[in-house]
């Protein structure tokens, strides 16, 4: 039980750390005139506390991973909440599937190039 325990706490842990960044990221779209959504500004808070390691990757890598796994699930409300609204997005349809499908394609090619570009990179190195 002393086991499960200190497996929940570091959970907890790595879950408050991850709520915290999130929590200042909503602060700072209160507070700042810019249009940025608050997820991008705890996000971005995130990233560069790992770059300058005021934070390891240890210490919010489980619960990241668990969160990025069930992602696709906490897009379930925000679809269901659109059935209302089909009469209004059916006439939208073509449009909104275009765009969806060129920014997937856009978005898959872009981070291939990325990926290459860094592991050629990385084997320049060696």
């Amino acid at each position: 039980i002393e086991q499960k325990r200190k497996l929940f706490m570091k959970y907890i842990g790595q879950l408050t750390i991850i709520l915290g960044a999130t929590f200042l990221g909503e602060l700072l779209y209160a507070l700042l005139p810019l249009p940025v959504p608050a997820g991008i500004y705890g996000l971005l808070l995130l990233v560069l506390a790992l770059a300058f390691r005021l934070i390891r990757l240890e210490q919010v890598e489980e619960t990241g991973d668990f969160l990025v796994q069930i992602m696709p699930v906490t897009f379930i409300p925000a679809a269901a909440g659109l059935i209302p609204a089909w009469p209004l997005l059916r006439e939208f349809l073509l449009p909104i599937v275009t765009v969806i499908l060129v920014t997937t394609l856009l978005t898959f090619g872009v981070t291939g190039k990325v990926t290459e570009y860094i592991l050629n990179r990385e084997e320049k190195k060696k």
